[in-house]
């Protein structure tokens, strides 16, 4: 069981693991035309571009995510992100090679060139990212191996309830821009507040995510409709809540169905 905040310290290092990994590749094959440097050389060159474009490329992410569902469209998100990161990293390689190689900036003619290599090592090093990154859920709460504590530490995120809410059952949390709506057996209502730091206070709650805007209270879950390839759990009080491919089958396992 790990947290979000752990969980995304774990995809930055994988991602930076996989570009200097990837450097290391282009260096020892000597990838386009860098074979006539020293070996030592171009090793610091591709590992220094690579992490270079990985640091840029976990930026673009944190913004494309936003707004492309990587749960059910990994390969869109493969585009977006190839796409936003290709033309500013190919400024990026043009400076860095010039000053690496030639101590001196290259002339603006060599840019284009640099477009169609950037572009391939970009989208095969996206896509490792992008399928390694779909991992199983975090689940808030798990069944203990072995009794639980007499007096079990309290459930942080139920302190943020409205006053309104307080005391209320908590069925699910539904991430909407960037606030979070709760629905509970009170009813609903929104806080300010990301998804992934909620889920990060919900521990000691049994549930798990849904869905990237969607965490649920295993308890309020009363059945699931497996229509169409996918599926929708049905809560306390009739509300749906989707589930995503990046989940179903993570929560098929932990017998939520």
């Amino acid at each position: 069981m790990t947290s979000p905040a752990a969980d995304r310290r774990r995809t930055f290092l994988r991602g930076l693991v996989v570009a200097s990994l990837v450097g290391v590749f282009l260096a020892t094959t000597g990838a386009f035309g860098s074979a006539n440097a020293p070996y030592v050389q171009r090793l610091a060159y591709w590992v220094m571009m690579m992490i270079l474009g990985g640091l840029w490329g976990h930026l673009c992410s944190r913004i494309v995510t936003r707004f492309v569902n990587v749960d059910d469209r990994p390969w869109l998100t493969v585009a977006v992100m190839t796409a936003v990161i290709t033309g500013p990293l190919s400024v990026i390689v043009w400076a860095a090679t010039g000053l690496f190689f030639a101590r001196k900036l290259y002339p603006l003619a060599a840019l284009p060139q640099l477009f169609g290599p950037v572009l391939v090592v970009t989208l095969a090093v996206t896509t490792v990212n992008v399928f390694l990154g779909r991992a199983q859920p975090v689940q808030t709460h798990a069944a203990p191996a072995s009794p639980a504590p007499a007096s079990p530490p309290p459930v942080r995120f139920l302190d943020r309830l409205p006053l309104k809410l307080r005391g209320a059952t908590l069925y699910a949390v539904q991430a909407e821009d960037h606030y979070l709506r709760l629905h509970t057996d009170r009813g609903s209502d929104l806080i300010l507040m990301r998804l992934s730091d909620a889920v990060e206070e919900l521990e000691g709650l049994e549930g798990a995510r849904t869905h990237r805007s969607w965490w649920v209270a295993r308890s309020a879950v009363r059945g699931v409709d497996r229509g169409d390839g996918r599926a929708t759990l049905t809560l306390e009080g009739g509300l749906s809540v989707p589930v995503s491919r990046r989940y179903a089958r993570t929560l098929r396992e932990a017998d939520w169905w």
